[in-house]
């Protein structure tokens, strides 16, 4: 993060900063990217929490505890324990499973992986997938090819029985609840947001369609810039944050009330291009919460955990009135995420049951505009596009992702009947840390697998 993240200017603590951090869990923008890159830090081996020894003792001495209160659980290399236990520091609230069998895995496993090389992005030397895994700070990660579990490891603080915070790869569960409405006929796509919630009516969510809020197309008068200590994402901030308000605090109280105070960028106009701001994401899943007259942790529990055969229940970091963080605040296990995965690759069906619509499925993997989406600030992303909280690349593969800060990914290639998904604890927030290595690789195993064919 910038430096100016500091600045006592903002009025506000470290508690706010971290909780921040935790709840919206920033974004997958590349805010000050180049500066951080060239920070050293220490390595994934090194800081591993076993070789840390965090929270370990009953109590744990001072210089091994973390704490939400004092915001040292979610600094680096700290928080490469807390995204493993985040209940364990901030209340939230259950996506229940259903009371039966899980749904098996069928494993091929293969070891020949580990030995794939690619060339990271403006490189001049190849490095192995092994080598990528250690790089980019991988806490777990899963493959799926043809159905079957071709790859499984696990590091630092996560196992195969352990959980782990999904970050912004939440958003597109919440696009997928989205598109799944609107296939089904329960949510229109053209409606004017105030039209379903008319508490937003003079915000700048009011006539924008519920279309452009999935797309993030938005026009929002809104910045995530930390070193500006007048920037919304600090209001965002302190009205997020679960913990009692100071006594003088006069400001919104809870998400919801925060979306109530955003105004237009008198710029632009809902529709010109992709910008990616988290509160589409906490908007959207109001919308769908409202429109189906459930919190969008009992929506996920009841239209796809509990028919999916997952292993575990999952779970939302909750906001000061507790609500699900719908922009962020999803934790659940490495086996599942990967199960989620799958089920978009087959068009929405497991275990011979269709549980998203064919056509929602569809809807995500069309993409959205690659020139709006120029607009943004992704230039090392050229081509892609942005659609009900996914990201899609275009590519000759048709590959799709869902996306969160420290390396989190879910990575769906149809041609090579391929899934990746990735747990990480990457010291630097922004994908763009971790997308030279992260993505030619996946590219990698891609063009390896089906070569095995």
């Amino acid at each position: 993060m910038k430096e100016g993240i500091k600045n006592e200017g903002q009025n506000l603590s470290i508690t706010f900063i971290s909780l921040l951090m935790a709840l919206l869990l920033l974004t997958a923008v590349t805010i000050s990217t180049r500066a951080q890159t060239k920070k050293e830090y220490q390595s994934a081996k090194a800081t591993a929490p076993q070789e840390m020894g965090w929270m370990q003792g009953f109590p744990p001495p001072d210089s091994l505890l973390l704490s939400a209160a004092d915001g040292s659980f979610f600094t680096f290399p700290k928080m490469r324990y807390s995204v493993c236990h985040m209940r364990q520091f901030l209340p939230t609230t259950n996506v229940g499973r259903a009371n039966k069998p899980k749904a098996s895995l069928n494993y091929a496993l293969d070891k020949k992986i580990n030995n794939i090389s690619f060339k990271p992005w403006d490189a001049d030397t190849t490095m192995s997938w092994e080598q990528s895994l250690w790089e980019n700070y991988t806490d777990g990660i899963l493959i799926v090819h043809e159905g079957k579990v071709v790859y499984e490891r696990y590091f630092g603080c996560l196992n195969e029985t352990g959980k782990h915070a999904a970050m912004s790869v939440t958003k597109s569960f919440t696009g997928t609840l989205a598109a799944m409405l609107v296939a089904e006929g329960r949510l229109d796509p053209t409606a004017k947001v105030s039209r379903i919630i008319p508490e937003l009516e003079r915000s700048a969510f009011g006539d924008a369609t519920v279309r452009q809020v999935m797309n993030m197309t938005t026009s929002l008068q809104y910045s995530e810039d930390y070193a500006n200590p007048q920037a919304q994402i600090w209001t965002y901030a302190k009205a997020s944050n679960p913990l009692p308000k100071p006594k003088d605090y006069e400001g919104p109280d809870g998400t919801f009330a925060y979306l109530q105070t955003l105004k237009k960028d008198k710029e632009r106009s809902h529709g010109d291009a992709f910008a990616y701001k988290t509160p589409n994401a906490d908007a959207l899943g109001w919308i769908v919460s409202r429109a189906t007259g459930k919190s969008v942790d009992q929506l996920l529990s009841d239209e796809i955990w509990t028919k999916l055969g997952v292993e575990q229940s999952a779970y939302y970091q909750v906001d000061s009135k507790g609500m699900p963080s719908t922009g962020g605040g999803l934790t659940l296990g490495l086996r599942d995420m990967a199960r989620f995965g799958q089920l978009m690759l087959n068009e929405g069906r497991s275990n011979g049951q269709q549980i998203i619509p064919e056509e929602a499925v569809a809807d995500i993997r069309e993409g959205g505009s690659p020139e709006k989406f120029a607009k943004s600030d992704h230039p090392r992303l050229k081509g892609w596009s942005y659609k009900d909280l996914w990201w899609i690349t275009h590519n000759e593969n048709g590959a799709y992702a869902a996306r969160g800060v420290h390396g989190q990914t879910i990575y769906i290639d149809p041609r090579a009947d391929m899934v990746i998904v990735r747990f990480a604890s990457h010291p630097v927030a922004a994908n763009a840390a971790n997308d030279p290595i992260s993505l030619p690789s996946y590219q990698a195993v891609a063009d390896y697998l089906m070569d095995k064919k």
